[in-house]
């Protein structure tokens, strides 16, 4: 059962305005105090602007996601974010294996926090080298900007972390997806970079391929 406690939700608020991740943030700084979107009257800007809701049916769920999800509140999803250099995203992963793949975020370092269960993390620096971390509820762990990390849920309990980001645009780069995906990359090129052949990268293209309808 996905649940939010009360404690770490003023946990998260303050995460979000802590000096660590503001001196992580990436976006360029604004002149004013927020960015009122082209399509939008400033004179009819009310709190609601400033509100995002889009986690709630997370908090309500009664039995967890059958496969990985994840729920963003970035500037796509809550405008106000825009220039503010921080956004969230919810991760929840049911029990069993469940893994975040192998990602980068191009603008963004991102600081975790385990809310529920307990999570296998870790990430590659540039120099190759390689760390990794098992995490309980209550700890967090901070995945330097543009870095390849992931996270795994390996044990026989669901689990729940929350993801700021120091942009309201983090973007994301899914290795998987993006290497043997939709991209399109030539088999070849994909071949002679990993060493191998066509049909193993066939293979590995097939896989990834979304079902068809």
């Amino acid at each position: 059962m996905v649940r939010l406690s009360y404690t770490y939700t003023i946990v998260l608020v303050a995460l979000s305005v802590s000096a660590p991740l503001a001196a992580l943030a990436g976006d360029p700084d604004i002149l004013t105090d927020y960015i009122v979107p082209a399509d939008a009257n400033a004179g009819a800007i009310t709190g609601a602007f400033f509100t995002y809701t889009g986690f709630r049916a997370a908090r309500n769920m009664t039995t967890p996601v059958p496969n990985f999800t994840a729920i963003k509140a970035t500037m796509a999803e809550f405008p106000a974010l825009n220039g503010q250099s921080v956004s969230y995203v919810l991760l929840m992963f049911p029990a069993g294996g469940s893994v975040n793949p192998t990602h980068t975020h191009p603008r963004a370092a991102e600081l975790l926090l385990v809310v529920d269960g307990a999570l296998s993390v870790g990430f590659v620096d540039t120099a190759g080298k390689l760390y990794t971390q098992d995490l309980a509820a209550g700890d967090m762990f901070v995945f330097p900007k543009g870095t390849v990390h992931w996270q795994f849920n390996q044990g026989d309990k669901p689990a729940t972390a929350l993801a700021a980001l120091g942009s309201a645009a983090p973007g994301l780069v899914s290795l998987p997806s993006t290497l043997f995906g939709a991209s399109n990359i030539d088999d070849n090129v994909l071949a002679k970079s990993f060493k191998t052949d066509v049909a193993t990268i066939q293979k590995l293209k097939a896989g990834l391929a979304p079902p068809k309808k």
